[in-house]
């Protein structure tokens, strides 16, 4: 992402996993360690995903409930209405005592390996939309907090409860301010669909495989992010041109004619200056405004940050003032 032709995001998505953050895996504890209140689960990738205690959220037991009856066929639908909820986890508890080896479990994937780790989950389930959240197992309504009108806040709650299925909660998002009920209620139809295909493959799915896969990463970047500061989404290939026109015909039909072919000779990484932009990232000197530079460099305990003053310290008489102001 640019701001003033400046890389203020960069996203790298990895084709070498079959997994990407928010896809949900029917997982299978692999080995409960007590020491660490976590558990390993298999979900089919190269390494375990690391599941912790304060990732299970509070209604872990009613979802491996639910699981479990979806699994051995005593849910007959993906409805929640006549569900029972069961109380809350406690929020300070043992690993050991929710997990045992062998366990079936839903998980979420909610960050991608670093280093020799696997990849990290949760059992706290969610299913984002452009303009809301859905939460199963729950029934509040929350609205995000950069909403500031308590007028627009009510009203955004009051529209939801009106069209929220019982037994799911809602996270209400900032893009969603104001929007009308009919861009809200598709949103949260497309959010229940979902749920209703995770029931579907839970119904006959096998421990290992994904239930349910999350948008690729450049479409859910755009879900996410896409607002009126956008003024162009540049693709660099015609079959990704196609696809984002019609993502965003369906999120933001008003803004799909900011999508555009990147035709020009040079690569659009060169074009609009990210590749030099990346290199500097990624070095181990970096420029700073006013003159000076960093020069960082880590080691396996730690990470040193050089500053120095660079050209500005030959432009300023007051030694102690240029020092003050490159720091």
């Amino acid at each position: 992402m640019l701001q003033d032709k400046r890389l203020i995001e960069y996203h790298f998505d990895r084709n070498d996993t079959n997994y990407a953050v928010g896809d949900i895996f029917l997982g299978t504890v692999r080995k409960v360690m007590p020491g660490l209140n976590a558990a390993f689960v298999d979900i089919g990738s190269e390494k375990d995903a690391f599941l912790h205690y304060g990732d299970l959220g509070e209604q872990f037991p009613s979802l491996n409930k639910w699981v479990n009856g979806v699994m051995k066929h005593q849910a007959q639908s993906a409805g929640l209405e006549d569900f029972k909820l069961e109380p809350l986890l406690d929020k300070v508890g043992k690993a050991d005592s929710v997990f045992k080896k062998g366990q079936a479990l839903l998980v979420q994937v909610i960050k991608e390996p670093i280093s020799t780790k696997g990849p990290r989950v949760s059992t706290d389930i969610s299913m984002a939309g452009r303009y809301l959240v859905l939460m199963p197992f729950s029934n509040t309504i929350s609205v995000s907090k950069k909403i500031v009108s308590k007028a627009e806040r009510d009203r955004l709650k009051r529209l939801i409860a009106s069209i929220k299925p019982e037994g799911f909660g809602v996270i209400i998002r900032t893009v969603a301010e104001g929007h009308e009920v009919a861009e809200l209620d598709r949103d949260m139809q497309s959010m229940v669909e979902n749920w209703e295909t995770l029931y579907q493959n839970l119904h006959k799915g096998q421990p290992r495989e994904k239930m349910l896969g999350e948008l690729g990463r450049t479409s859910s970047m755009l879900r996410d992010m896409l607002n009126e500061s956008f003024d162009s989404i540049v693709v660099d290939t015609p079959g990704r041109f196609e696809e984002m026109k019609g993502y965003v015909q369906k999120i933001a039909p008003d803004k799909i004619g900011l999508v555009r072919l990147h035709n020009n000779k040079a690569k659009v990484f060169e074009h609009l200056g990210i590749e030099k932009q990346l290199k500097t990232l990624f070095g181990k000197t970096v420029s700073v405004p006013g003159g000076g530079y960093l020069v960082i460099e880590h080691t396996e305990a730690l990470h040193v940050v050089d500053v120095n003053s660079g050209s500005k310290s030959n432009q300023e008489n007051d030694q102690e003032a240029t020092a003050l102001m490159i720091n």
